[in-house]
C-alpha cells in the first residue's frame, strides 16, 4: 500500500493580526486523491492558539493532543509548550517515529515544531510546511512585500494557498483559514 501524504499549511503574522491557512487534500500514493475536505488547521487552548500539520494524520492528532496538554500545563505559554513538546517528541522512542510537522501560533508567536527537536521562529513572520509549502511561502512573501499594506493577514494566507494550489498537485483549493 502507498502512503498518505500531501498538505500545504501557511501561517503569517502581519499588521498585528495572525492567520493560518491549510488546504483539504489527502493523497494516497502518487495518483489518488482520497479526500478533498480534510481540516488540517485547528484551534487549541480555548481558541487562543492555532496549529496546522503536515504529515501523517494519526501522528498529527497525537501531536495536537500532546501540544494542547503542554499548553494547559504551562498556562498557554506557547514558546515553552513548543519546546517541551519538541524535547519529548525527540527523546521518546515511540514518538520519535511520528511523521508530521506542526506550525503553531498565538497573537505573539509563530513557531515551527519538528520531531528532530527544532523549534523555529521565522524572521519575517511567515512559515509554510507540506508539499506546497515552498510555493505558498514564496507567494506569501511576494504578497506581503508588494500588496502588504492593502491586504490583511487572512487575505494573504488565503491567497498564498490559492497560488500554491494552482502549482502543486498535492494541494487543492478547499482552503480553511483561521485568524487570531
Amino acid at each position: 500500500m502507498g502512503a498518505f501524504h500531501a498538505t500545504t499549511i501557511f501561517a503569517i503574522r502581519h499588521n498585528g493580526a495572525s492567520a493560518m491557512a491549510g488546504d483539504g487534500q489527502v493523497t494516497f500514493g502518487n495518483a489518488v486523491v482520497m479526500k478533498q475536505t480534510a481540516k488540517k488547521v485547528r484551534r487549541l487552548f480555548q481558541g487562543k492558539v492555532l496549529a496546522g500539520f503536515a504529515g501523517s494524520v494519526a501522528d498529527a492528532f497525537t501531536l495536537f493532543e500532546m501540544f494542547e496538554g503542554k499548553l494547559e500545563q504551562l498556562n498557554g505559554n506557547l514558546p515553552r509548550a513548543a519546546v517541551e513538546l519538541a524535547k519529548e517528541w525527540r527523546s521518546d522512542k515511540v514518538l520519535r517515529r511520528l511523521e508530521a510537522m506542526l506550525i503553531v501560533m498565538d497573537k505573539q508567536h509563530l513557531l515551527l515544531v519538528s520531531g528532530t527537536g527544532e523549534v523555529i521562529e521565522p524572521d519575517d513572520g511567515m512559515l509554510a510546511i507540506g508539499s506546497g509549502g515552498q510555493y505558498a511561502l514564496a507567494a506569501g512573501r511576494a504578497l506581503k512585500k508588494y500588496a502588504g499594506g492593502s491586504m490583511t493577514a487572512k487575505e494573504i494566507a488565503k491567497a498564498a494557498l490559492e497560488i500554491a494550489a494552482d502549482i502543486c498537485v498535492y494541494t487543492n483549493g478547499h482552503i480553511i483559514v483561521e485568524e487570531l
